[in-house]
Order: structure tokens, then sequence, then C-alpha cells
């Protein structure tokens, strides 16, 4: 099964093994006294004779991540993800840990891979300035994430025993409360806004609690708001896709999955192509009702659109885009986002993101609703409840605070002694000398005078005290 060799002044642990191509080999392991090598030789035996040995493998991570990408990412991530994560693994992984063999990742180098990390500058890239020196915690946390996924497939394609990313200690990450805009500020802006573009992005973000992607690739074919449909209340979206913009090669790779659509480039040379796809999430393909007012401002704006096709005629094109450019191409988030920064400097508001509008729509429905979670939900399109049970409790809290109110003014203000007078008994420091009591007898005696009952209750309680002390 196994031996030991001493060699000068280490000792060796020889076995053969079979390889994943099916060849025998041997393999040397060497250890620094006879106590590790017998453990090893035990170790080796052990797993042998229950079939749980693994047998030694030279891959590196890199080949290893590389291999991960061909037989999983390409099966399972879209083109989004696809892009995000090799990324991740061309920028972190591979740069700092590519060179170390897949069996020689245990939970203590995860500890030191997570402790370079923290002092590794994040990459920039051309779209994309870092905001600070070192790593983020949350950027580390998807790192990890990553690799938990991977090595999860090396215990599977028995590359490992175990996955050394399960139960890592990351650093803590620090969700920094989103600030958002009250509907009081949201209808400043909707007053002060001159670009039809962002004034029908901002409306549907607010009202139907959509996305920057959701609103950018809503077509009109989605768009239900006849006559109608209007007057019984039964306008509507359905969203069903989103535009983002992803790599040639993810496309590729991918072989067009979950892409509906790629537009076509301004330029032949570019890498990047904008694309129409499915939303990330079954959950986000949904049906989202529209408030009156704004379905007839979606009309309005869809007349002042055809009024456009019909001018430019064949200098417009037409891909059926609800938020589109002039000339009909797709409007790309950055173009929103730099006219939507415009417009809070000019209105004079406070700084938010345009996803901040996002956030304010779920917080006003919470309320218009009294935290009715499933209906909220449904116009997210969130995949889990929970997330908005996190990330708006502090609305819910409040929707709480005005049940102790309610519960106040129905309960204890009608009740009978008024309960609101009572207080509750002063907390005591221990056993104290009782105090002495001086007493008014003139007041006692105009008291027992007045009181025929009280004078009567107070003699039989006198006589029925025991004599003595």
């Amino acid at each position: 099964m196994a031996s030991i060799i001493k060699r000068k002044k280490n000792y060796s642990v020889v076995y053969s093994y079979i390889d994943e191509n099916g060849e025998k080999k041997q393999k040397w392991e060497t250890r620094s006294s006879y106590q590790d090598a017998l453990k090893r030789k035990a170790e080796i035996e052990s797993k042998k004779t229950t079939g749980t040995f693994l047998p030694p493998s030279n891959q590196t991570i890199k080949e290893f991540m590389l291999d991960l990408v061909s037989l999983y990412g390409e099966k399972r991530w879209g083109v989004s993800m696809y892009d995000s994560q090799t990324a991740l693994i061309a920028n972190y992984i591979n740069p700092i840990i590519g060179d170390l063999k897949v069996q020689d990742i245990t939970p203590r180098v995860v500890d030191k891979y997570i402790q370079t990390l923290q002092k590794t500058p994040p990459v920039a890239t051309k779209t994309h300035r870092p905001k600070s020196e070192y790593m983020s915690n949350q950027n580390i946390e998807k790192i990890i994430k990553l690799l938990r996924c991977a090595f999860k497939q090396a215990v599977r394609w028995e590359l490992v025993a175990k996955n050394p990313f399960d139960n890592v200690v990351l650093p803590k990450v620090e969700y920094k409360k989103r600030d958002i805009w009250t509907a009081d500020m949201i209808r400043t802006a909707l007053d002060q806004c001159t670009d039809s573009k962002l004034y029908v992005a901002m409306n549907l973000a607010f009202a139907c609690s959509l996305r920057m992607g959701e609103i950018l690739g809503l077509t009109w074919s989605n768009v239900h708001i006849s006559d109608e449909e209007i007057a019984d209340d039964n306008a509507y979206v359905y969203i069903d896709k989103e535009l983002a913009r992803a790599s040639k090669r993810a496309i590729e790779m991918l072989g067009h999955r979950d892409v509906y659509y790629v537009f076509p480039p301004l330029f032949a040379n570019t890498s990047t192509r904008i694309i129409l796809k499915k939303p990330k999430t079954d959950s986000s393909i949904r049906k989202v009702w529209l408030p009156k007012t704004l379905a007839y401002i979606l009309r309005e704006w869809k007349s002042a659109q055809d009024e456009l096709r019909a001018l430019l005629r064949d200098e417009y094109q037409d891909y059926d885009l609800v938020v589109a450019l002039a000339n009909g191409r797709p409007c790309e988030d950055r173009i929103i986002l730099k006219s939507f920064e415009k417009l809070r400097e000019k209105a004079g508001l406070p700084k938010v993101v345009f996803h901040s509008l996002r956030h304010s729509s779920t917080t006003y429905k919470l309320k218009l609703n009294h935290g009715d979670l499933k209906a909220t939900q449904g116009d997210t399109g969130h995949a889990q409840i929970d997330m908005i049970t996190s990330v708006y409790a502090h609305i819910l809290d409040e929707d709480r605070k005005v049940n102790a109110q309610k519960f106040e003014d129905a309960f204890y203000a009608s009740a009978n002694p008024d309960l609101r007078t009572v207080r509750p008994p002063a907390k005591t420091q221990g056993p104290k000398e009782p105090e002495s009591v001086s007493l008014d007898l003139e007041a006692l005696v105009e008291q027992l005078r007045k009181s025929p009952e009280l004078a009567n209750t107070l003699a039989a309680l006198l006589a029925s005290a025991p004599s003595g002390k």
C-alpha cells in the first residue's frame, strides 16, 4: 500500500496511484520526522481502504479556473456574470494565487489570501476608477464567493476532499444606508426636469420600482396604455428584458444564451456590444401596473417619438425602445446618469444616485400599503422577500411605531379608570430605615369630624390592634 524510506535527514512516504488518465504513477512525499511519515502512511492506507483517497494533482489554480469557466461558467453564467467573474479571476485570483496547486489550498492559505487582498489596490479600467486605496471588503466577499463556488466543483470533480473556502471568516462588510429623496423632492426634480428621456425614466423608476436596465430595455410592445386599459385602471408594463453592455467574447462563448438582441455597433472594432437580455432572475420578469398619470405621460412621449420618426424617416433607427436617443438608438445608463446629476445640482437637492429612486419607490409603497411586503415585492422584482425586510427595515419600524400610537389611542385612552395616569413605582436601593412621619393633628381631626365613616373605621382598627409594642 505505502512504505516509508529513510533519506539522509528526512523520511519519504512512497505510494502508487492511478491518475486522471488511468495511468499508474508513483508519489514520494517528504516528511521531516519518522512520526509524521508514519502518520501520513496510515492516512493514505486508511483512505485507500475506505475509497476516499484522492490521487495527487499538480493542477494550478490558474489551470483550474480555466476549467471552471469552460466546464461550469459557460453553462451557468449569463453574459454579465461571465464578464464580472472572469474579471475577478484575471485581476485578483490568478495574479495572487494562480501558481499555487489546487491541493495546496488550505483554510490557513485562504486566510492569508484574504489578508493579501485587503492590502491590494483595486484594478482600474477604462470605465471605472477606484474609489478607495485598497480592495473593499464587499469586493473581497465577491471573490471568496466565487472561489467557494469553484472549490465546490473541485470537490465534485474529486480534486480535493473538502472545500477550504467553507466557513471562511470574512472582513465585516459595512452596508451604508442609501440616502433617498422624499416624494416632495422627487416632485421638485420632475418639475425642473427639461430632458424628456430623463423625465420618463424617473417616472418609471419611482412609480414602477424599475431598475435602470429594465427602464432602458423596455419596449413599446410591452407597454399597455390603451383608452380602455387606462379607464379600467388596467394600464401596465411587462418587464421581460433589460439593456446591458457585454463583451463580444462573453456573447460568443455563451452562444447568445439569454441574449435576445445585439445592437449593431457604431464602430466595428469595439470589444463590447449593447444587448437586450433576459433579466438576472425569473422573479424580475413581471407585470407592473401604471398610475393613470404615468400612462398619459407615456402616451404623450410615444406621440413625440412618432413625430420624430416621421421627421427623420430613414435616419431613425426604430428598435421599439421606450427610452431611446433622438435617432432611435439605445440610450445607455451613463447618459441618463449624467443628465440626472445635472438636474440634481440645478434643483439643489440632496446628492443621491439614480438607483435611489427605486429605493424611494419601495419606501413610498410600503407606507401606502402599510407594509404589504408581498405586493411591494411584486413591483420591485426582488428574488427574496427578505431583501425588502432587511434593506427597508427602517420603514417597517416606523410603521410599527404607528402601531404603538394606534394601540395607545384604541386601548389606553379609552380605559376606565384612565391608565395613562399610572406611573411605575420608583426603584428602591435595598431596605431603608423607616422615615419619621410628622402628623398634622389639626388636619387629621378635621378629616375625622367631616367623615364619621372614617372615624368609625379608625376606631375599629385601633380596637383590634395588638397591645404591647
